[in-house]
């Protein structure tokens, strides 16, 4: 049996000319979220979109709410443009949900003007029907228990959920990027923030075997599997960084490795990035949170980069991104007990505020271009779903 639900969208709303264009990538991503269920028929109108689709109404909606461009997800009830079809529909929604003894009010939106009874009229009339045709319910226009929406459109529909979307923009509206992804907390939730406001993530992870483990990569597709369930799918890039490490650790001054270190990352990525066709890179720093992410070290990190850096966390303190690792789901896999290299490989007193001239004296040691080529060497491609 086929259920309604009416999809409510915020920021897309303010684009004006360019509203079609966002609507339209909107209504594919919520046509790939419901793949897997039948008889799906989703249709825009001016404010709405329509979603139809046959399948269990706590799956449908736990997909639709990880579809971002979706601020609200409201099962509803369709009915026929007069007064006689609108409130005993709105009988019926209520008669389904636990009244008694509850608080209530109606409000309606009249999109439709050639609807002869104004909003307030509409309100009025199916409130006092519910009033007298069930107990136990009493009037609270300021703070109701339960608030019954009827919408007046070339159809009438009657609901009384809002379920919370993630909101933001749709999924690909705003090209692709490359997410430098750690098994920590703070890349997962970066990448997070970045999809919401519509980029393609393409993460890659730098694997260090045997320094770090197998179990510190299937960590990595963990996370990637979390994030995909926004996404659809996605590509996690696995770089192999053993031999750069081991070069980096052999000849670099040990109280700059972790500085080096992220350089050679930034390098590696944007590489990746021409070859994915993507536009910028995107790192979970937070600043002052470690002593790679000091402002004198993230300007060390920042000058090897030729694309703009996403740091989307960056203004976070960790109880912020802690928490919404947890409200994303990446956090119990996060905390589990495997490292990764950036983790392994801290110096016992690393430079906190490191000079450029050390960092390029430094550098001067190592054939640049060669090392970016050993890491692109062995990249290995995984297909997340």
């Amino acid at each position: 049996m086929e259920n309604l639900y009416l999809i409510s969208f915020g920021e897309i709303a303010l684009k004006g000319e360019n509203r079609p264009f966002f609507e339209r990538i909107l209504i594919q991503k919520i046509k790939q979220a419901l793949r897997n269920f039948e008889n799906i028929r989703v249709q825009k109108t001016h404010g709405r979109i329509y979603c139809l689709v046959d399948g269990p109404r706590e799956e449908v909606i736990d997909r639709l709410k990880k579809v971002f461009g979706i601020v609200a997800i409201s099962p509803a009830h369709e009915c026929e443009l007069n007064m006689d079809s609108i409130k005993a529909t709105a009988l019926s929604v209520m008669k389904e949900t636990d009244y008694r003894g509850k608080t209530f009010k109606v409000e309606t939106r009249r999109p439709n003007k050639s609807f002869p009874l104004k909003s307030p009229d509409v309100s009025r009339e199916v409130g006092a029907h519910l009033l007298t045709n069930l107990e136990g319910l009493k009037v609270d226009v300021h703070h109701p228990d339960i608030e019954v929406e009827v919408e007046i459109r070339e159809r009438g529909f009657v609901y009384c959920e809002r379920i919370p979307g993630p909101g933001g923009l749709p999924l690909g509206c705003n090209g692709r990027a490359v997410l430098l992804l750690s098994g920590g907390i703070d890349s997962p939730v970066a990448g997070y923030m970045m999809m919401k406001r519509g980029v393609e993530i393409e993460p890659v992870y730098f694997h260090s075997f045997p320094f770090t483990s197998d179990r510190a990569r299937e960590k990595v597709i963990d996370l990637c599997k979390v994030l995909a369930e926004y996404s659809g799918r996605m590509r996690l890039h696995v770089v192999n960084f053993t031999d750069v490490l081991k070069e980096l650790g052999e000849k670099g001054p040990d109280e700059l490795l972790t500085i080096l270190m992220r350089r050679m990352m930034v390098r590696i990525s944007q590489e990746i990035a021409a070859r994915v066709g993507a536009k910028a890179l995107i790192t979970g720093e937070s600043v002052g949170q470690v002593a790679s992410q000091t402002m004198e070290a993230l300007i060390a990190t920042n000058e090897v980069a030729k694309m703009p850096v996403f740091r989307p966390v960056i203004g976070f303190d960790k109880v912020e991104i802690m928490d919404l690792a947890k409200k994303i789901g990446t956090y119990d896999i996060s905390i589990e007990p495997y490292a990764d290299c950036c983790t392994v490989f801290v110096p016992e007193h690393p430079k906190t505020r490191p000079e450029l001239e050390g960092v390029h004296e430094a550098e001067e040691k190592f054939d640049i271009e060669e090392l970016t080529k050993t890491g692109l060497r062995d990249v290995e491609v995984i297909e997340v779903v």
